[in-house]
């Protein structure tokens, strides 16, 4: 990380992917008033856009990596709206939703099922389940392919496909109902699934 940045390190294309994301969960309904959760929020790509627009409390993160959360906050997010908006950080590579001090509304993976086995996709459905209320939506992006010639563990810097329906059926089995929305716009062509929570 320290050859290529807390920037590079999650794939560059910083603000062109930040704002996409920001204004596709407005589109999507998202408002100030919203608790929002940020799986796999990273170097607050998406979060340096989130955090100003939502209320005091209102940004939940949670990612694998505490260094990229700390350089994020260091180099990105200016400590005066850190003090206003107080945004909550949860440090877990195992979807540990249940440490947050609030439950989320809406949530969002942005770059997260791209580089997960289909155990690890199905834990984070299921303990995300486990966690929010009927009703809450999650919006998950991803690429499409044969998954059948994924590796046989997840990785940050490794590709991973899934083809639609088999997303839905993992969904569908921990209490969600799915739909595909496709195309939303990514420049590297991620696509994008809908998880309305049963």
């Amino acid at each position: 990380m320290t050859a290529v940045g807390h920037r590079g390190y999650i794939g560059g294309r910083w603000d062109e992917i930040g704002k996409l994301q920001f204004d596709f969960m407005v589109s999507r309904g998202l408002r100030p008033e919203h608790v929002f959760l940020d799986i796999a929020c990273g170097a607050l790509r998406g979060g340096v856009y989130f955090i100003p627009y939502l209320d005091e409390g209102n940004y939940l993160g949670i990612d694998q990596e505490q260094v990229l959360i700390d350089r994020a906050l260091a180099k990105e997010l200016p400590a005066d709206v850190q003090q206003q908006k107080r945004p909550e950080f949860v440090v877990s590579n195992a979807f540990e939703f249940d440490r947050f001090s609030r439950r989320p509304q809406i949530s969002l993976a942005q770059s997260l099922f791209t580089h997960l086995i289909r155990s690890d996709i199905e834990l984070c459905v299921k303990r995300l389940r486990a966690f929010v209320a009927s009703g809450h939506e999650f919006y998950a992006t991803f690429r499409v392919g044969r998954s059948d010639g994924n590796r046989a563990k997840s990785h940050a810097h490794a590709r991973f496909v899934y083809m639609p329906d088999e997303l839905e059926a993992i969904g569908r089995s921990h209490g969600w109902d799915c739909e595909f929305l496709g195309d939303w716009g990514h420049p590297r062509g991620q696509q994008m699934m809908r998880f309305a929570a049963r």
